[in-house]
């Protein structure tokens, strides 16, 4: 019979072997799955059954006597994983590692719960609050109340002023009585929560500021940007304006409106008190608005008054203003004065504009229909034929240049607004000086 060589165990299988016997001490794996060990005879895995292995010199120790095993050398330094195998169990446990001591290092979360009701109040109307309408009044109330919500309770009847029905635009009197209903009110928001976002609005709020005090904010709104929300409008000044909330909650509120493209004065409440007070002046038209506008041709007389009545028209894609006849269901009553400050060879004029009422797009309508457009204005521009000059851009030509209206306090804000760029270009093009008097100074303040 042939001296069979005793088939030594590779490196890697001594390895293996040792690194499951550590395993099996620290992780409590499954021994039969790891045990590398089997009897004489027993099938490996994956191959064969090896027969019994005899030494030559079998007859010195007997028949069948089986040769003691020897000694393996001491293996190699274990310095890493070396087989498939080990290299899988070393990455799951680095995985399962990092994914438990993040799990420590991490807070458990807080459960959170929506706050309960609150009772049903009853809230007077103060000297402060008199004029307010009363979606403006919940506003100030309950700054967490979103807009949608108001609207629900007022429309379901739940809002009650001295025990009857009202609608969000029904303005309050002092000393009547609010019925509020129960409201879930989001928490107080952490100090944490001001965002790198609000610093931003902050900053660009700041850096357009004409004017400001304890009680009133004048911004010089730039074109483009959106004074309130709308359809696909989200970036607008009276969503900037909650980065402004103070420590009691309370948020400036808009006095009134510019259109989207129109840049220049626009005024901010920053209290309850003065909101109530300016929207009064704006009612009494005690608040004196000065525009600025470049209009295609010279209109004639150089000074006059436009009195129309207006109405809102829903076209196929956009809603404008059109000119309505006394007694249209609908329409409202639209004073302008307006006077030319500069021509250019009876080509352009450069007006100033001054709004006794103010209803939406007036003194685009007025001026369209009169025949003297307002340059750039997508909606009420339609003189066929007619060229924008050369340099002149082609953005609407239209700005809010000044505002004179009673402080809420004492005294008089008044407040002029820089031209925005894009008429800046278009005055020094034209030769036109913005220094020049201003002959609207002389327009009456009544219609």
């Amino acid at each position: 019979m042939k001296t069979g060589k005793r088939r030594e165990a590779e490196p890697d299988e001594r390895i293996l072997g040792e690194g499951i016997e550590e395993r099996r001490d620290d992780r409590r794996f499954d021994e039969r799955r790891f045990d590398d060990t089997r009897s004489a005879g027993e099938r490996p895995r994956g191959g064969r059954a090896r027969p019994e292995r005899r030494d030559d010199r079998s007859e010195e120790r007997g028949e069948g006597a089986r040769r003691p095993p020897r000694a393996r050398p001491p293996a190699a330094p274990h310095t890493g994983p070396r087989t498939r195998r080990e290299r899988d169990d070393v990455e799951r446990d680095d995985v399962e590692r990092d994914a438990s001591e993040r799990a420590a290092a991490s807070e458990p979360p807080v459960e959170t719960s929506a706050p309960p009701p609150t009772a049903v109040q009853t809230l007077v109307v103060t000297a402060d609050e008199s004029g307010m309408r009363v979606d403006r009044f919940f506003e100030a109330h309950f700054p967490s109340l979103s807009f949608s919500h108001i609207q629900r309770i007022v429309r379901k009847g739940e809002v009650r002023v001295n025990g009857k029905r009202v609608d969000t635009k029904d303005r309050l009197a002092e000393g009547q009585s609010v019925r509020v209903p129960p409201l879930r009110l989001d928490g107080p928001k952490s100090s944490g929560a001001s965002s790198e976002a609000d610093e931003k609005t902050r900053a660009f709020l700041k850096s357009i500021t004409l004017y400001e005090d304890a009680d009133v904010l004048v911004l010089n709104k730039p074109m483009g940007l959106a004074v309130q929300g709308g359809s696909g409008t989200t970036r607008h000044v009276d969503g900037m304006l909650e980065a402004l909330r103070d420590a009691r909650g309370q948020r400036p509120r808009l006095v009134h409106r510019l259109d989207k493209d129109t840049a220049g004065c626009l005024l901010i409440a920053k209290t309850r008190f003065a909101a109530s007070t300016l929207a009064g002046s704006f009612r009494s038209r005690s608040a004196r608005k000065v525009y600025w506008a470049l209009a295609a041709g010279v209109p004639k007389p150089r000074q006059g008054r436009i009195s129309t009545f207006l109405i809102k028209e829903e076209r196929e894609d956009e809603s404008v203003m059109r000119i309505a006849k006394h007694g249209e269901e609908g329409a409202s009553h639209a004073v302008t004065y307006y006077a030319v400050v500069e021509t250019a060879a009876q080509r352009l004029a450069w007006l100033s504009l001054k709004p006794v009422t103010g209803r939406t797009h007036q003194l685009r309508a007025h001026l369209a229909h009169i025949g003297h457009p307002i340059v750039g204005d997508p909606k009420y521009f339609s003189i066929e034929n007619w060229e924008l000059p050369g340099g002149i851009q082609n953005r609407l030509h239209l700005m809010a240049r000044r505002l004179v209206i009673p402080h809420p306090r004492q005294g008089v804000i008044d407040v002029t607004a820089p031209l925005p760029a894009h008429m800046v270009q278009s005055f020094n093009l034209l030769g036109f000086d913005a220094t020049r008097y201003d002959p609207i100074e002389d327009a009456p303040d009544e219609d």
